[in-house]
């Protein structure tokens, strides 16, 4: 979850170290801190708990030298030890002369300390990274892999348990970076005589778009003038050289005040590259496919296993897939799914959600479903990740970078990106035709320009929101796909307001959730379509009236021209009309900027949420 980078070349390497931080802090800005190594092999260190601008404050302040052309930075989001000076990374031995900096947790450090300090290592901060650079300053200094920095590197590595990226430096080696991974992200960038090294591709897409994603439990020995992979468990190099298909632009705010504002608006265009190439006329075509149609054809159930946002959209995938293929569909939360012993087989699909690719507790899950012999279908919005890498087919949403931490262009990729899976499966199992097939994706086709015609009609969710910023909670109601949709509209406002918010199906209201209704509470309803689904547009009615006799405020998202609905709605917004199944689409649009507006009055930043990051790397 935190952002690390590291930089060797002939440049000075704070000024490229800082940008990259600072395009990297959606992933944790906790506390930030960097690691210099100057030409006279000295190792510098400046960290600063809170945001990265405190960090820059110290080093403009001129109280540390922080010259040279190798480099280490970090951003944290706290797992041991709270967001303090002492706790921030890089972290160094006891002589100053290594640094690391760490993302992951450490699940066996407990051992690792109790076995350092009574060696008569003192300890300087309560994280379990500390350890790390202690084990890696001794395994350099003595023993069998003395004075060789990558193989001391790869030594600790084998000792450590749990997920982690690693990277570090040493003052007596001052020509290489060395850096490893086991369970979390791990990109090398390569330049013109340079290199990079960093959690996300974002920390250096404005230098070089050459990168070079690495495998499980790798290392990787990085000079100015290129790189070299090795398995610190013995196995075979894996890595993955790409192209960043995207450019610096879509990494910069480009004129709106945050980057989710723009996010939000980028979303017709991320629907849009979603859908393309996906389909051939006849067929719909997966990215990476070593699923043959026989092997589709077999399966016989489906888990969509996902996390947060992701999750949701399984819930949506669930109401398309088991319509479109009579196939049943279970959705679980990544984090329970391995835990409770599913039942799964050699027929069963897992689809795998992820905007990262490196959710920790999804990547699990997926290990787990191919243990027990079920094929894996991977949806995530990072080329080569590895959720992607271990998964039997892959879907790339093509979002484009995300830098908001509360998810809008993913989720509805994500949402796009399952409704291919379900026509995916309904070709291969014969259950619709290649022309109903195609028809259905034509009506797909059609929702990026909806999307951007529903973004036109916001302006009164936004002030209305203005309104709404003083109330204690907020409660969220939908049927059928309208259901996952105020899931996730009660999501956003959690993470961006910190109030309150809860989303129920609309027909359990009588079975408990009617007794939070009070005077003035404000209840979004997401309402159905009253000509395609009558019945259950007639019974939401009856859900809204019955909120409206108890004092609550109501703000009702629904079909343009549903006239029956108006007079039970204080606030009425108005969605194009759309084919059922694709209402989420565009009924999420509401919500996203409902939760950003009010976040916004409140003074909260809407980028970075407090206690959030967003790649959850850690379980």
């Amino acid at each position: 979850m935190c952002g690390i980078i590291g930089y060797i070349g002939p440049r000075q390497a704070l000024p490229l170290v800082l940008e990259g931080l600072g395009r990297m802090e959606y992933r944790g800005y906790d506390s930030a801190g960097v690691a210099i190594l100057d030409e006279t092999g000295e190792l510098h260190t400046a960290k600063k708990a809170g945001a990265l601008v405190n960090l820059e404050r110290l080093i403009d302040s001129g109280e540390v030298a922080l010259a040279g052309s190798v480099g280490i930075g970090h951003t944290r989001w706290a797992t041991h030890g709270g967001p303090t000076d002492r706790n921030a990374h890089p972290h160094t031995d006891r002589p100053g002369r290594v640094a690391v900096i760490h993302n992951g947790i450490i699940e066996n450090f407990p051992v690792l300390r109790r076995e350092l300090e009574a060696a008569g290592v003192e300890m300087t901060s309560d994280t379990d990274t500390e350890v790390v650079a202690h084990l890696l300053g001794e395994a350099f200094d003595r023993g069998p892999t003395a004075g060789d920095l990558p193989a001391s590197m790869a030594a600790v590595c084998r000792r450590l348990e749990g997920a982690f990226t690693l990277v570090a430096t040493h003052a007596d080696v001052p020509d290489l970076l060395v850096a490893a991974r086991r369970n979390s992200p791990l990109v090398i960038g390569q330049g013109d005589g340079e290199m990079f090294v960093a959690s996300d591709v974002a920390a250096f897409i404005s230098h070089t778009d050459q990168a070079v994603e690495l495998g499980q439990d790798q290392l990787v020995v990085i000079t100015p003038d290129g790189y070299e992979v090795t398995s610190f468990t013995g196995g075979d190099p894996d890595f993955r050289p790409f192209t960043v298909d995207w450019d610096l632009a879509a990494a910069e705010k480009g004129g709106f005040p945050t980057f989710m504002d723009k996010e939000i608006a980028e979303q017709p265009a991320a629907l849009a590259d979603t859908l393309r190439g996906h389909f051939d006329g006849t067929h719909i075509v997966l990215d990476e496919q070593r699923l043959g149609e026989d092997e589709l054809r077999t399966v016989d159930k489906v888990f969509v296993v996902a996390c947060g946002s992701a999750y949701h959209s399984g819930l949506v995938a669930k109401y398309a897939i088991e319509h479109w293929t009579r196939l049943p569909v279970e959705v679980e939360l990544a984090s329970e799914f391995r835990y409770r012993d599913p039942v799964l087989d050699r027929d069963t699909l897992v689809v795998a959600v992820s905007q990262s690719g490196e959710t920790a507790d999804t990547l699990e899950a997926v290990r787990h479903a191919r243990r027990q012999r079920a094929r894996v279908l991977a949806v995530c919005n990072t080329n080569g990740s590895q959720i992607p890498r271990e998964s039997d087919a892959v879907l790339y949403t093509h979002a484009g970078p995300e830098i908001g931490v509360a998810s809008t262009k993913a989720f509805l990729a994500q949402v796009a990106a399952n409704y291919l899976v379900g026509l995916a499966l309904a070709q291969a199992r014969g259950t619709k035709y290649p022309d109903e097939v195609g028809r259905e994706f034509a009506a797909l086709s059609e929702m990026p320009d909806a999307v951007a015609q529903t973004l036109t009609l916001l302006d009164p969710v936004r002030q209305w929101a203005r309104e709404l910023a003083g109330s204690r909670a907020v409660l969220f109601l939908g049927r059928h796909v309208g259901y996952p949709v105020a899931l996730e509209g009660a999501l956003k406002l959690k993470e961006l307001a910190y109030m309150h918010a809860e989303g129920f199906a609309a027909g359990e209201l009588k079975h408990g959730p009617i007794a939070l209704i009070e005077e003035g509470l404000p209840v979004v309803v997401v309402t159905p379509s009253p000509k395609a689904q009558p019945m259950l547009h007639s019974k939401i009615l009856s859900n809204i009236r019955e909120v409206q006799a108890r004092g609550a405020r109501t703000l009702v998202i629904a079909e343009e021209g549903d006239d029956t609905v108006a007079p039970f709605a204080d606030m009425l917004v108005e969605l194009p009309r759309v084919p059922s199944l694709l209402q989420p689409l565009v009924a999420t649009l509401p919500l996203q900027v409902l939760a950003a507006e009010i976040a916004r009055s409140r003074g909260y930043d809407i980028d970075k949420p407090r206690n959030l990051a967003k790649s959850v790397t850690v379980e």
